[in-house]
């Protein structure tokens, strides 16, 4: 953190508009920052769901698989755990693309933001993530 030079002040008033401005764009990174971790979970159970696939692909067909539902393990034919986890993959790329749509639209809020706020207030705002 470093102090602001007297010409780097800016004399500007802080408007209630201009409070609203940054208050929404406070809210937009929070907001931001959870659906990120929420994408970030996703995306690494998605990971473990194809690592998963491949594995059971070497597995023996006659074979039942333990497949974890909630707290309890079932067991399963080979071909009926692979559609599961087929169904639960599909499932989990339309969440990472909703995520990734959302992060878009939030990210482009505040990027409009950032125009009216520092075009008003300049140097004297940190709106950086």
């Amino acid at each position: 953190m470093k102090m602001l030079n007297q010409d780097e002040e800016a004399d500007t008033e802080v408007t209630w508009e201009d409070q609203q401005n940054i208050n929404s764009f406070s809210r937009l990174n929070m907001k931001i920052q959870n659906l990120e971790d929420q994408y970030e979970e996703k995306k690494k159970e998605k990971e473990y769901l194809d690592d998963l696939s491949s594995e059971l692909e070497l597995a023996d067909e006659d074979d039942l698989v333990k497949y974890r539902i909630g707290d309890a393990f079932v067991s399963l034919t080979l071909e009926a755990c692979q559609q599961r986890i087929e169904s639960e993959q599909e499932i989990l790329s339309k969440d990472l693309e909703e995520f990734s749509s959302k992060i878009d639209g939030i990210t482009d809020s505040m990027n409009k933001l950032k125009v009216v706020l520092y075009k008003k207030f300049g140097t004297s705002i940190n709106l950086e993530r």
